[in-house]
């Protein structure tokens, strides 16, 4: 493997001012199983490809409960995405235990931006290499964050991250307007259709993704695979119809606005 001189520690500088561990860190993420995080006023769905390194193996569980009002989804380092859950986990515990009220969501992010950012910082530690999609709800309604092995976070309307993510941004930038007046299922819907984006032409099942939901009357949880799955097989129905119905030359338009953004 190349190494250089510049990458032994992490705070360690190149001379064109770059920190080659922290990068290493965030080429983990692109390298990982795609997650795609939208909400609308009230939901927040997440949806992750389940893989499995042989068909002899289970996947690694890509969705974690935080607390009933927040979840996560995780590209990257499976190993630190759990440490880091149980973290979340804990933290929302003490919260409520002490102020008997649920933890703000934007405090959690926040609190684990500063954990992330430290071991960007210490010679005697390396970054998590693990990007994290928060989910939840507060009192000042649904969020949804992406946290970088950096230490930064952003708040987005809709976001996908891991490998083949770029498939998944262009249609999620192409619907993005309609999804704060979506309803749950709608929300659910276009997830799938962001997780089949990232495919590249591979069948979409319920057994290779997983897909959860939290709402403001609807604690944080994983939805069922025989829903996911009658969802799926709605949704070649509709294709099938909309490609039987289509003009010749409407379809050849409609092909080229997909293969466009994705050759940019």
């Amino acid at each position: 493997m190349f190494r250089n001189q510049y990458d032994t520690d992490v705070t360690t500088w190149s001379p064109a001012g770059r920190l080659f561990q922290v990068e290493y860190a965030m080429e983990a993420v692109k390298q990982g199983s795609a997650a795609i995080g939208l909400r609308s006023k009230t939901h927040v769905v997440l949806a992750s490809i389940n893989k499995a390194n042989s068909e002899l193996s289970s996947h690694q569980k890509k969705i974690f409960k935080a607390d009933d009002h927040i979840g996560i989804a995780i590209a990257g380092l499976t190993a630190d995405g759990r440490v880091l859950s149980r973290y979340l986990r804990s933290e929302c515990i003490n919260y409520s235990f002490t102020y008997e009220s649920p933890l703000p969501v934007g405090r959690l992010v926040v609190q684990l931006a500063d954990k992330a950012q430290v071991c960007t910082q210490r010679s005697w530690k390396r970054p998590y290499g693990v990007g994290l999609l928060v989910a939840g709800l507060d009192e000042s309604g649904a969020h949804l964050y992406y946290n970088c092995p950096s230490g930064n976070y952003f708040e987005y309307q809709a976001f996908a991250i891991g490998s083949r993510s770029q498939a998944a941004k262009t249609y999620l930038e192409r619907k993005y307007e309609t999804f704060m007046s979506s309803s749950r299922e709608e929300l659910i819907k276009h997830a799938l259709f962001a997780i089949k984006e990232t495919l590249q032409g591979e069948k979409l099942t319920s057994s290779i993704c997983t897909v959860a939901v939290v709402a403001v009357d609807e604690p944080f949880h994983v939805i069922d695979q025989n829903a996911i799955t009658e969802l799926v097989e709605s949704f070649e129905i509709q294709e099938e119809t909309a490609e039987a119905t289509a003009p010749a030359g409407d379809m050849q338009e409609d092909q080229g606005q997909q293969i466009a953004p994705m050759d940019i």
